[in-house]
């Protein structure tokens, strides 16, 4: 087992040592403040819904999905999630982004859904899991343990099927830093009981494709957008990316649907994890945030000449 506070060596984790965990958390910023109050600025071509609370607090951790004011059935749909792990800023911060600025210029041909911050309450505590301890990006089964995955699912699933037409992309938003290696692994770990390398932390942008239906140009397309706003990352010194294998520049595969991963719980045709790497020393926060609106933006332009 890593290093970690809480926990006892090869063990894992107990209600109580849960509830430790649980205790240590503190809150670090607003989700009213940084995240809600920008609502407002979000046209009116979109309808804002408020599909659940989060049980730890209902009144500080609504949960809204913005969707297309005047549905064309006709259209292609598209779902766009970010803050699934809610310490992940940029992800946040690119949806609403996208929202105010982009969206309504591409909903002349496309649907929207986005959900811009999953887990307000990872958000509020730059936190990785649920309060019960889960990885809400591992936690999208049937029936989950995490509240943000399946109050998400729902919402979409019941949307789509009112709708009667299945999503055609899924831009998830998310980020991998420093405190993969300092925090959320040895967490993870000392959770478990087991013992987690540590990784090389990737120095650039990148995307997850699903094995599945990797979709490779549409990828390629996200890469070639992104790496005008900012850098991709390279291999690692065994010719990876956290583990997995390279399959072009920039872009890696895992199997989202056994993983439990969030994007893999739509049929969606095209679908695409967005990874920015906020800790690099040519990024600054808007910088992760323009990476994240351009990773959309060349998905959508990509889509626009190529999808049926």
């Amino acid at each position: 087992m890593q290093d970690y506070p809480i926990g006892r060596t090869d063990i894992p984790w107990n209600e109580d040592e849960k509830d430790e965990w649980l205790e240590s958390q503190t809150i670090q910023r607003s989700y009213a403040d940084e995240v809600l109050s920008k609502f407002i600025r979000i046209s009116k071509d979109f309808k804002k819904n408020h599909y659940g609370v989060l049980p730890i607090d209902a009144s500080r951790y609504p949960l809204y999905a913005f969707t297309t004011s005047k549905w064309d059935v006709n259209k292609p749909n598209v779902l766009i999630t970010g803050g699934v792990h809610g310490y992940e800023t940029s992800g946040v911060q690119g949806a609403i982004e996208f929202l105010i600025h982009h969206a309504p210029r591409y909903s002349r041909h496309f649907n929207f859904i986005v959900a811009p911050c999953v887990s307000p309450w990872g958000y509020e505590t730059v936190n990785r899991w649920t309060t019960n301890a889960y990885d809400p990006n591992r936690s999208f089964a049937p029936i989950s343990f995490s509240a943000e995955a399946q109050l998400l699912m729902d919402f979409v699933k019941g949307f789509i099927s009112s709708e009667a037409k299945a999503l055609l992309a899924h831009f998830d938003l998310h980020e991998t830093t420093d405190t993969d290696n300092s925090e959320f692994r040895p967490a993870l770990a000392a959770r478990d009981g087991l013992h987690i390398d540590k990784w090389q932390i990737p120095d650039g942008f990148y995307t997850v494709a699903d094995t599945k239906k990797p979709q490779l140009s549409f990828q390629q397309a996200i890469i070639a957008s992104v790496e005008k706003v900012t850098h991709i990352a390279p291999s690692d010194d065994e010719g990876r990316i956290i583990g997995a294998k390279i399959i072009s520049t920039g872009v890696i595969c895992y199997d989202k649907s056994s993983l439990l991963l969030c994007g893999g719980f739509t049929d969606a045709e095209y679908v695409t994890t967005t990874e920015v790497y906020p800790d690099s020393p040519n990024a600054t926060p808007q910088s992760c945030i323009e990476a994240q609106v351009a990773a959309i933006t060349g998905g959508l332009d990509f889509l626009l000449s190529h999808a049926k």
